[in-house]
């Protein structure tokens, strides 16, 4: 449904800002880039607040010392590892019923807003999804807070938008604008959450489309600085260069994590699907799941939350091979099984921990047999970047990433072959991201943020014509003649008695010199000469499909039906003009891709 903010449901209406500041920003670049930083501020100020909120939740539940960061623990008491998340898990579960019976429907995550609605979303729908990112987040599900920042994120982009009625290119932009915002609050890296909203929500990169971008980041890393909610950074001893037997090991890892991560998006799939046959009611799935993260929370606190603080441990102080490869194992099924019980949040802060051990595990088995292997602090950070590769599917913020986190060069160097290596194989062995792999799942063909929405609402029921010129099969060839001249028309409709659709008559045929003898008088009716008997359009068909069925058929012309059983001819639809339309509309979309589209309407 292309323009509801939320999937099944019509979208709340929006108030407007006056309107003087709504043609300020649609006449003037600058304004829109001013809107932008405003949409980056109020991102970050989010993210700082879920970020408050998580902490003070860990500390009051976990009685964690320090800050909160529970990932970070060495060990917990015993019953509330187990008692916390099995009963958050109850409370979530009891939560998840009330928000299904009186908020129905599903909502829509910014990429989907961005490829299918024209970036509307619902802020009221965003805001119950970083709620629920936060509550399981809190009890200790193994899941990232990045999911409930990029959604809260993404949807005040697309409010403020919708608040000043900007163009559909421009409010896709600012949904990108509220993504970058939260992800580089999230990372303290500006460069990393401008080219995730760049690669996975705007859909591409344009220099018309990097100053608002660019800026929102920059914005939000700025708010919280401000309210002292930055990320901590890592401190890691890497190799001033890399020598060129470097980089096959290198390459090797980035196959290895995505082989992994791949592996890691089936094991979510695999714990949804246990669940769902489980007979077990959908309201207790996340407290078994609780039961067996909090069981694992024994072993190791580091599978509890996202994992962001024991990803610095591991980077920083390092594990043997043997406990890196028990954690490894560990956090992924807490992983698998936390969004598969129904829990909320994302993959990607998983993704990186998981890569960091994979990289450890390889950088310690190379050491084994080589002394000249890369350091393990290389192989983690570029295990970390080719794992959330595979299942974020964002190389270049990942490159952007590790350049931020480290400041080393050589290292951002092997970052990229990985990545590189890394989303190469995941295209040829699987296919799709998680998000992706999500939609693919929900039976949506999108792979990307591009903008497809038009191909939906382009339909044969838009693009028909009502005019159609029609007769009855019975008629007789002589009052066919009479009726349509030649040269009067191209091509007419013909339908039975009731109006249903029998074939189609290229007028040119009636008048053929080598007619059958039968039909020389005329006396004949008109039954012989239908075409395309079995080939129909129907108008909720979007503009694709009706071109496919041209192709099928090698006609220039098809009759447009209400349904495939009455078939009453509602119009027709010609090739040539449904070609002209598909055209007109990629043309329009690639100006916008460009910037071009934004620059004519202005000027």
């Amino acid at each position: 449904m292309p323009g509801s903010a939320r999937a099944d449901r019509p979208a709340i209406p929006v108030s407007h800002a006056p309107r003087l500041l709504r043609a300020l920003v649609r006449a003037d670049e600058i304004w829109l880039v001013m809107l932008a930083a405003c949409v980056g501020a109020g991102a970050g100020l989010l993210v700082a607040a879920m970020t408050h909120a998580t902490l003070l939740a860990h500390r009051l539940l976990f009685m964690a010392t320090g800050d909160g960061r529970i990932s970070g623990l060495d060990r917990l008491e015993p019953l509330r590892a187990v008692l916390v998340p099995v009963l958050g898990g109850l409370a979530f579960g009891g939560l998840g019923v009330f928000i299904a019976r009186y908020v129905p429907g599903r909502p829509v995550d910014p990429i989907e807003a961005n490829a299918l609605h024209g970036g509307r979303m619902s802020l009221r729908d965003s805001a119950i999804v970083a709620i629920q990112t936060v509550f399981s987040n809190s009890v200790g599900a193994s899941v990232g807070l990045e999911a409930g920042f990029s959604q809260i994120g993404a949807a005040a982009g697309s409010r403020i938008g919708r608040m000043f009625r900007v163009r559909r290119e421009d409010l896709r932009l600012l949904v990108g604008c509220g993504t970058a915002g939260a992800i580089g609050a999230a990372f303290d890296a500006p460069l990393a959450g401008a080219f995730y909203a760049f690669e996975l929500v705007i859909g591409t990169y344009s220099l018309a489309n990097l100053a608002p971008v660019a800026l929102a980041s920059i914005c939000a890393i700025g708010v919280t600085h401000l309210l002292h909610s930055a990320a901590p950074g890592v401190s890691v001893t890497l190799p001033a260069s890399l020598h060129l037997n470097d980089y096959l090991p290198v390459a090797t890892l980035g196959i290895v994590a995505a082989l992994l991560g791949v592996a890691l998006m089936y094991c979510v799939t695999l714990a949804e699907s246990l669940f769902r046959r489980s007979g077990l009611p959908a309201w207790s799935h996340p407290a078994v799941g609780g039961a067996v993260i909090g069981t694992m929370a024994l072993v190791s606190p580091s599978v509890l939350s996202s994992g962001h603080w024991a990803m610095r441990i591991a980077l920083e102080r390092g594990h043997p091979t043997g406990w890196v490869l028990v954690l490894l194992a560990l956090k992924a099924v807490a992983s698998s099984v936390s969004i598969g019980a129904g829990f909320r949040g994302g993959l990607f802060y998983a993704s990186l921990y998981l890569g960091v051990l994979t990289g450890a595990a390889f950088g310690g088995g190379l050491a084994l047999v080589s002394a000249a292997a890369p350091s393990t602090e290389l192989c983690a950070l570029v295990g970390m970047s080719a794992m959330a590769v595979a299942v974020v599917g964002a190389p270049m913020t990942m490159v952007f990433l590790a350049l931020e986190m480290t400041g080393s060069l050589p290292l951002t160097v092997a970052v990229l072959v990985a990545s590189v290596i890394s989303g190469l194989t995941v295209r040829r062995t699987f296919g799709y991201s998680f998000a992706t792999w999500r939609f693919h799942l929900r039976g949506e063909s999108i792979r990307s943020a591009v903008d497809v929405g038009w191909i939906r609402t382009l339909t044969v029921g838009r693009m028909m014509r009502r005019d159609v010129k029609s007769l009855c099969a019975t008629t007789t060839i002589q009052a066919a003649r009479h009726a349509y001249p030649l040269g009067s028309a191209q091509r007419i409709v013909l339908v039975d008695g009731g109006g249903r659709y029998v074939g189609l008559l290229q007028v040119p045929d009636l008048y053929a010199p080598d007619l059958h003898a039968e039909d020389a008088d005329g006396t004949g009716d008109l039954t012989r000469f239908a075409q395309y008997r079995d080939v129909i359009l129907l108008p909720q068909m979007n503009v694709r499909e009706a071109i496919a069925r041209f192709e099928q058929s090698e006609s220039d012309a098809l009759a447009v039906v209400d349904s495939a059983e009455s078939r009453i001819v509602l119009g027709m639809l010609t090739e040539q003009h449904a070609l002209r339309r598909y055209s007109e509309e990629l043309d329009r979309t690639r100006r916008e891709l460009a910037g071009e589209g934004r620059l004519h309407a202005r000027l």
